[in-house]
């Protein structure tokens, strides 16, 4: 359990999720993940990283139950900068990165999948960002470029969830298969980028970069300012309580 790497092919890196019960992952989960990102990308040996997960769904944001059991502002603090580290991660990493998503992807779930270059979903896939309900903001700047900028601030206010045939319909999802069909789509996209010349895929992943209309770490840092100040302000400890008194079961 927790982030792992394996190759399951010539210059691919097969990076894995798995934080049970649902992906939600602690302030040092994030920055494994992150590292592993980021490691991958440095290696010369590959072209190209998948990243999926094991479980239940892809990602379900912060461990909330770390964050209120931790005394202090220390979880906070540590799990804003963790998940501005793993974004970052698959922002900048040196060769594309594949989000593989099956059932849920929420919270930080759409910090990385919003920062990867291409995606594939399973059909029972879905999306949002629950913040607002949670006492928090972040990664509004990530669900920008997965949706239209109007639907982008309904998910925001409402919280609502999109489906991946939504996001299909909307160009950024690439494909969506069947759930057994996921992993093998994704490697068989991933043999394809892996098959090119390694220089000129990351001089374009860079170029990408340089081209971005949006600076990503930018506008979420200046998201997550808000959730400091709904944290000061007391709405992010009522909101966080009300959320595990609420899922006591989980």
């Amino acid at each position: 359990m927790g982030i792992s790497t394996t190759r399951p092919g010539a210059g691919i890196a097969e990076i894995v999720v798995d934080a049970p019960p649902v992906n939600a992952l602690t302030v040092q989960g994030w920055y494994d993940l992150a590292g592993a990102v980021l490691a991958a990308g440095r290696d010369p040996d590959v072209r190209v990283v998948l990243l999926r997960a094991a479980g239940r769904g892809f990602n379900a944001g912060v461990d909330i139950k770390e964050m209120q059991s931790t005394p202090g502002h220390g979880a906070l603090i540590g799990a804003n900068r963790g998940c501005f580290a793993a974004f970052a991660a698959v922002y900048d990493c040196e060769v594309p990165v594949i989000a593989a998503v099956h059932g849920f992807c929420l919270g930080g779930g759409i910090g990385l999948v919003g920062n990867a270059d291409i995606v594939v979903a399973s059909d029972d896939a879905y999306f949002g960002l629950p913040e607002v309900d949670r006492g928090a903001l972040g990664a509004a700047t990530h669900l920008a470029r997965l949706v239209p900028q109007h639907l982008m601030r309904a998910m925001v206010y409402t919280c609502r969830n999109v489906t991946a045939a939504e996001l299909h319909h909307h160009g950024s999802v690439l494909e969506v298969v069947p759930r057994d069909a996921l992993r093998d789509t994704a490697l068989e996209l991933a043999g394809n980028l892996a098959a090119k010349d390694p220089y000129v895929l990351r001089r374009a992943k860079e170029s990408l970069n340089g081209i971005d209309p949006v600076d990503v770490h930018r506008s979420y840092r200046y998201e997550q300012g808000f959730t400091f100040e709904l944290n000061l302000a007391g709405a992010g400890d009522r909101h966080r309580d009300a959320f595990l008194h609420d899922n006591k079961e989980s």
